[in-house]
Order: structure tokens, then C-alpha cells, then sequence
């Protein structure tokens, strides 16, 4: 089965610890959900850097990761469906970049 790397965009660090708990509460009801269909669950990221032909970028660019999975589905629409439900999407306060993994 075709596998798909999510990436995430978006989201913050929770302001309470409270809301740490409901935001890792609702992270774990959407990958709980999709089963065996998680194949990576992934991480959080950190601060990244943007490497170009000019140089080096310290903000992680326009539109920096944080975090990523790895799931399995069918074909990309459907993994685009599946990622609808992500807490991110879901709150508004990010979105979820999704690109097949090729096989070599």
C-alpha cells in the first residue's frame, strides 16, 4: 500500500497545562483512530533553518514544519481525507502538507 508523508504546519506551544493535556488528548483520539493506517507516527519538530542557493534562512522560511507522520492509504485523496481530521486542520490553527513516498 502506498505510504504518505504528513507534514504539519502550524499549531503552538499550549499556553497551560491544561491545554496540553486537551491538545494531546485530541492527538491521540485522530492517530488512535486511523489504526493500523499510521505507520510512522512521527515527532514534533524544532526550530529549522532553509537552506537555498543563497544561503542560509534561521526562520524555517514562509511556512515552517512541526512535526510529521507517516501514513498509509490507498491513494492520495484518500490520505488528504484521512489528514481533514488532524487536530491542527481541525482547530484552524494549521494545515498538513501531503506528498506520496516513491519507492526506490
Amino acid at each position: 500500500m502506498p505510504q504518505f508523508l504528513y507534514v504539519y504546519h502550524g499549531g503552538g506551544k499550549p499556553e497551560t497545562p491544561e491545554d496540553g493535556a486537551k491538545a494531546m488528548a485530541a492527538w491521540q483520539a485522530w492517530m488512535g483512530g486511523m489504526g493500523d493506517a499510521l505507520t510512522t507516527p512521527g515527532a514534533p519538530v524544532g526550530l529549522s533553518k532553509t537552506v537555498t542557493g543563497a544561503g542560509v534562512t534561521g526562520n524555517g522560511g514562509a511556512n515552517p514544519a512541526s512535526g510529521y507522520s507517516v501514513v498509509a492509504a490507498d491513494d492520495l485523496e484518500t490520505a488528504c481525507e484521512m489528514a481533514k481530521g488532524c487536530p491542527l486542520v481541525v482547530d484552524g490553527s494549521g494545515s498538513v502538507e501531503i506528498a506520496e513516498i516513491i519507492e526506490m
